[in-house]
């Protein structure tokens, strides 16, 4: 039983770390900084992280029900829609940050609480470009799939903490910005460049080092 314990503590740490990965980072990057507040805005890493967390547990229970497995073209084919999505998050919001128009308060708030849909969405594309990977390890480390549902449930709460506490403290940057324009729009000008640029490398990654473009 302490080792299981042990087990499950380690997954919840490790869901903490697997949030903060640069593929997970700089695609909520992109819509963090348009949110006016740090609960607002770490709402979007619980929403991140609830849309992730909720997609790897489905495709475990279907993988387990059905005692089938992902096969290794259509893992890196999700790993590559992972890449596409960075990219297009990225021409997204610079557009977005360097836009003239003006926002009433209404659709303002209507246009803030889509992002947390937004980045729900963004949350399952990765958990499902991961799923694969983590049904294996939570069946390798435990010796059954009740304890294995308990372990990706506790990796997911942990990947939810992990990411919620790194958009609370990005946003800060955009807050003390204020109403600072120019500094908001270069701000979000990086993100976006980083998350093109990141994508395309995530794409060459998967498609000519993984070998994807070749099978």
């Amino acid at each position: 039983m302490d080792n299981l314990l042990g087990i499950l503590g380690i997954g919840f740490l490790l869901g903490i770390k697997h949030a903060l990965e640069p593929d997970h980072v700089i695609a909520v990057s992109t819509i963090v900084g348009k949110h006016k507040t740090i609960w607002r805005s770490s709402l979007l890493g619980f929403f991140w992280g609830l849309g992730h967390t909720l997609t790897l547990l489905l495709v475990f229970l279907v993988l387990a029900l059905t005692k089938e497995a992902i096969s290794e073209t259509w893992s890196l084919l999700f790993e590559l829609v992972v890449g596409v999505m960075l990219v297009y998050l990225g021409i997204i919001s610079f557009r977005s940050s360097h836009s003239k128009k003006k926002l009433s308060t209404e659709k303002g708030y209507k246009s803030e609480n889509r992002l947390f849909l937004k980045s729900m969405v963004i949350g399952q594309i990765h958990g499902m470009a991961g799923s694969a990977a983590m049904t294996l390890i939570a069946l390798s480390v435990v010796d059954s799939i009740k304890d294995a549902f308990v372990y990706i449930s506790l990796f997911g709460i942990g990947t939810i903490i992990g990411m919620l506490l790194f958009t609370a403290g990005l946003s800060i940057p955009f807050l003390l910005a204020g109403q600072k324009q120019t500094f908001n729009r270069v701000l979000g000008s990086l993100a976006s460049i980083i998350s093109v640029s990141y994508g395309f490398y995530y794409i060459y990654t998967i498609g000519f080092i993984d070998g994807l473009f070749f099978q």
